[in-house]
């Protein structure tokens, strides 16, 4: 009986996927600050409050072991994203529109096994990550959005 119900689920979801509505793109790089709300709901992490810093403000968002920052410069756009914790978030998330451009300059990039830390620069956005177990950190930013007066050190 267990295994009919098994079979049975198995064969609905493949036969209802196709026809589940695509996943928008949410609250990302480029995207303006509202966006955080959609983030932290994609993300059910609960929102600390937001921090205001000379020339930008970072919001912080908190789900089990990890937590993720989002920069946003005076003009509403978030330019930057942060991350530390157990494990690294889900970049489709947090890339946005630039996840496409990121994807490929990932494939470009020769991988160099052993090392902790990794940087990938494509056209208009860097994403690098370091760490290692249960404390894996990074960030993305698109550097063409970074506000005059704010350095990439920063962003952390």
């Amino acid at each position: 009986m267990r295994r009919i119900f098994v079979a049975m689920s198995l064969v609905t979801g493949l036969l209802t996927t196709p026809f589940m509505p695509a996943r928008q793109s949410e609250a990302a790089l480029g995207e303006p600050a509202a966006s955080v709300a959609v983030d932290r709901k994609a993300l059910s992490a609960t929102q600390r409050a937001a921090t205001t810093r000379k020339g930008y403000t970072v919001q912080e968002l908190v789900t089990g072991g990890n937590t993720v920052r989002e920069y946003i410069a005076p003009s509403g756009i978030v330019f930057a994203v942060a991350w530390n914790g157990v494990s690294h978030p889900d970049l489709t998330l947090l890339l946005g529109s630039y996840l496409t451009e990121y994807k490929q300059a990932l494939r470009q990039a020769p991988r160099q096994r052993g090392q902790r830390r990794s940087q990938v620069k494509a056209n208009q956005v860097v994403v690098e990550k370091w760490g290692h177990m249960r404390n894996l950190q990074g960030r993305a930013y698109v550097p063409g959005l970074v506000p005059d007066g704010v350095t990439i050190n920063e962003i952390k």
